[in-house]
């Protein structure tokens, strides 16, 4: 087994710290722009999308997370004391609320920038989202949280800081992060192919599919992250973070077919 005790900060002057969970963010928005900047230039899109878009992103990403959080896994406490709810310091982050950020978000943009497709706009962002889901769990790993139920695989951790009891765990940090970028990796390598060419929905659906797809099945291996998902557990035997991937799966399912059934004729640039 490994014995896990990094330190979640790697630096502290006075008040002001920095920690590899907000490295994890600062590298991902830093390489979705990049990536952004690229694809908007490969198919010869006007160049201030990208500022635009990335700003849409960004708030959508930070605020559709930490509602996601307070509103799914506990509403109770937050709908009683909400100005807890911008204390994002205070931890707390749903990868789900912030994919449903992003959809609202996208949605807001196209009414501002009717000649951009729908469509295109989640295929291209959900390359990027995929490094984002694979770097966050890796931020969650060096923070000692959001680990998984004891086991005696050969490769289990201990989470000394964050664990009372000592246990050896699965580190479904990893189980998650290394699925994540190899989905980013087979996103990235279907747009570098076939760019505007690509079936729309195509990319997205597969977001959907394969990263919530992934999400559920880990879940089963992962401690639960609030009490009131041990009622839900017991009673139907899925969590939240599972029964929030659903309707996702569901999505990615729809956008692939419809992608699939059009005419190859049919596609054009969106």
């Amino acid at each position: 087994m490994i014995q896990w005790n990094v330190d979640p900060e790697i630096i502290k002057i006075g008040f002001i710290s920095i920690r590899y969970y907000s490295l994890a963010f600062i590298i991902t928005f830093l390489l979705g722009y990049y990536i952004l900047k690229w694809m908007v230039k490969k198919e010869n899109m006007p160049e201030t999308l990208t500022d635009r878009l990335f700003t849409y992103m960004f708030v959508a990403t930070l605020v559709g997370a930490r509602l996601g959080h307070c509103l799914f896994y506990d509403p109770g406490y937050y709908l009683a004391h909400p100005l807890e709810i911008v204390m994002t310091w205070k931890g707390g982050l749903a990868s789900h609320g912030a994919a449903a950020g992003l959809l609202i978000a996208l949605y807001l943009f196209k009414r501002k920038t009717p000649e951009v497709n729908y469509t295109w706009l989640m295929d291209r962002l959900s390359v990027m989202v995929a490094f984002g889901a694979s770097m966050v769990r890796l931020g969650n790993l060096m923070n000692s949280e959001i680990y998984g139920k004891p086991t005696d695989v050969p490769w289990a951790f201990v989470f000394v800081r964050d664990d009372p009891l000592k246990l050896p765990r699965h580190p479904t940090q990893l189980y998650e992060a290394i699925p994540y970028m190899i989905i980013f990796i087979l996103l990235l390598l279907l747009y570098k192919k076939y760019g505007k060419d690509i079936r729309p929905g195509l990319l997205s659906g597969l977001f959907f599919i394969l990263l919530f797809g992934t999400r559920f099945i880990i879940e089963f291996f992962k401690e639960v992250q609030v009490p009131f998902e041990v009622g839900l557990v017991e009673s139907i035997g899925l969590d939240m973070g599972q029964l929030l991937s659903i309707p996702l799966i569901l999505l990615g399912m729809v956008l692939v077919i419809r992608a699939v059934r059009i005419k190859k004729s049919s596609v054009k640039p969106s």
